[in-house]
C-alpha cells in the first residue's frame, strides 16, 4: 500500500485501538492513567509493528526497519491520535495569530502582520473535524468538556495559553477558530516602538497607572485591547497585589512572575456534564474582593460583572483595569449600563450612570488603523448627568491640538506627581 493519509488513517485506528486496550488493563489492575510519553511509546512500538507487518521481512530474516517513508507515517498517525494531527504546524508557526478552519474547507490564518492566507484543508471530512475537537477537548483542555449535538459550542484554553472555540450541528459545517496569545509585547516601551502609540502618551499612561486612576480599555475584535492591558499591568508597583478575573487565561500575568511576586489569577468556569460547578465571572469578581488585593484586574467585562467591578472601583480599589468590546470611547458608557442590567440588580440607571462616574477615570479606546494597532482616543470622565456620563476626550490621534491639555487641574496635578509632567521628561520601563 502507498504512503498517504489512507495508511496514515490505518496505523492511527492501531493505534487508537492499543491505546485503549492499555487503559482497559490498567483500569482492570487498578493501575494509575499513563502518562503523555508512555502512551507515545505505546503509539510508536504499535505503529512499528503495524507496519513491519505489512512489509514482512528482508532477505536475512530480520524485520525491515523503518524506512523515511514509514517514519513518517509514524510521526503523522501517532499526531493523528495523541496530537492535533495537520493542526499541530499551524499551532508551531509563531507568526500565525488567528486560525479559522471550516470542516473540510480551506484553512483561513491570519498572520501577526494583519495579512490573511488561506492554506490547505487539515481533515479530508467534517467528521474527521469533529473527532479531531474532541480529541482536543479530552486531552488539551484544562478539563474534559462534551462536544456533541446536546453540546454543540465548546470553549477552551489550550495549554499554550491559545483560546479554542468550536460548534456543530448550529452551522453549516463544523467550526473551529483558535486565537493565539502571545505573551512577548509586555510594556509601554515595546508598544511606542511598534507604533501603538507616542512616546508622550506611553508617558501619560504610566503615570495614570501609577497614580491608580481606574482604566478601561476599550476596542473592537483584535485590536489590542489585551496587549495593552498587560502593558498596563506592568507598570503597576513590584509591591503591589493583583487579582486577575478572566474568562479564560490570556492575560499571562504568571509569564512575568518577576514584576509580580504577589498575585493570583482566576478563571471562570462552565458547567460541568451534569449541569454543576459553573463559576462566573460574577461570582470571580466577589471572591477577588476578599482576596485583599491591591488592584483588580477583569480581562473582559462582558455581562453582570460589570456591577460588583464598579463596586470595587469606587469601594477603594482605585488602580483597577479591564477591558471592553466598544467602538469608541463614548459607547463604553451606555454598554456598562446594559452589561450592569444584565446583573438584574434593579438600580436605576441614574444611579449605575453615578457609579460609572465616580468609579471610572480614563477610558483608552484602541483600534486597527492601516494595519497598525493605534490609540486612538483616551478620555477622562468628568461626571454624571441623569442619564449622561460627561468625558472630556484629552488625546485623539491626529487631532490638530495638543494633547492632554483638557486634563482637569486636580488630575493634571496628581499626574505631575506621579512623573507625568507637560514640560519634563521622566524614565518609564
Amino acid at each position: 500500500m502507498t504512503y498517504g493519509s489512507i495508511q496514515v488513517n490505518e496505523v492511527a485506528k492501531a493505534i487508537a485501538s492499543a491505546l485503549a486496550d492499555d487503559r482497559v488493563r490498567r483500569h482492570n489492575e487498578d493501575l494509575p492513567t499513563p502518562s503523555l510519553e508512555e502512551e507515545r511509546q505505546l503509539a510508536r512500538a504499535t505503529a512499528s509493528f503495524v507496519l513491519t507487518q505489512s512489509r514482512g521481512i528482508d532477505s536475512w530474516g530480520f524485520d525491515a526497519l523503518p524506512g523515511q517513508e514509514d517514519r513518517q507515517i509514524i510521526e503523522q498517525a501517532i499526531a493523528q491520535v495523541l496530537g492535533l494531527g495537520r493542526l499541530e504546524p499551524l499551532l508551531e508557526d509563531d507568526d500565525i495569530s488567528d486560525i479559522h478552519v471550516r470542516g473540510n474547507r480551506p484553512v483561513w490564518v491570519k498572520l501577526r502582520t494583519g495579512e490573511r492566507r488561506e492554506l490547505p484543508p487539515i481533515v479530508e471530512k467534517d467528521e474527521e473535524l469533529v473527532d479531531l475537537i474532541r480529541r482536543i477537548a479530552s486531552r488539551k483542555g484544562h478539563r474534559e468538556q462534551r462536544f456533541d449535538p446536546a453540546h454543540p459550542e465548546l470553549n477552551l484554553q489550550l495549554q499554550d495559553g491559545s483560546r479554542l472555540f468550536a460548534a456543530m450541528e448550529v452551522s453549516s459545517h463544523p467550526t473551529l477558530v483558535i486565537r493565539r496569545h502571545r505573551f512577548d509585547y509586555s510594556s509601554l516601551t515595546q508598544l511606542v516602538e511598534l507604533g501603538t502609540l507616542q512616546h508622550e502618551t506611553a508617558r501619560f499612561l504610566a503615570a495614570s497607572v501609577r497614580a491608580r486612576l481606574n482604566i478601561i480599555i476599550a476596542g473592537g475584535t483584535g485590536s489590542g485591547k489585551t496587549t495593552m492591558l498587560r502593558a498596563l499591568m506592568n507598570e503597576i508597583p513590584r509591591e503591589e497585589r493583583i487579582v486577575t478575573i478572566e474568562d479564560a487565561y490570556e492575560l499571562g500575568i504568571e509569564h512575568f512572575e518577576q514584576a509580580h511576586p504577589d498575585h493570583d489569577a482566576l478563571q471562570a468556569r462552565a458547567a460541568n456534564i451534569e449541569g454543576h460547578g459553573e463559576v462566573s465571572m460574577s461570582d470571580l469578581t466577589k471572591m477577588a474582593l476578599r482576596m485583599d488585593p491591591d488592584r483588580v484586574v477583569v480581562g473582559e467585562v462582558r455581562g453582570g460583572e460589570a456591577f460588583p467591578m464598579l463596586l470595587a472601583m469606587s469601594q477603594g480599589n482605585n488602580g483597577s483595569m479591564c477591558t471592553i468590546h466598544a467602538d469608541s470611547a463614548r459607547s463604553v458608557f451606555p454598554k456598562l449600563l446594559a452589561y450592569v442590567s444584565m446583573a438584574s440588580t434593579g438600580v436605576p440607571a441614574e444611579t449605575v450612570n453615578l457609579l460609572v462616574g465616580s468609579a471610572v477615570h480614563l477610558v483608552v479606546h484602541v483600534q486597527v488603523i492601516s494595519g497598525v494597532r493605534r490609540v486612538s482616543s483616551i478620555h477622562e470622565v468628568i461626571a454624571a448627568e441623569g442619564n449622561s456620563i460627561i468625558s472630556n476626550e484629552v488625546f485623539a490621534i491626529g487631532s490638530e491640538f495638543s494633547p492632554f491639555t483638557a486634563l482637569r487641574g486636580a488630575t493634571a496635578e496628581l499626574l505631575e506627581r506621579h512623573g507625568f509632567g507637560r514640560h519634563r521628561e521622566i524614565a518609564w520601563s
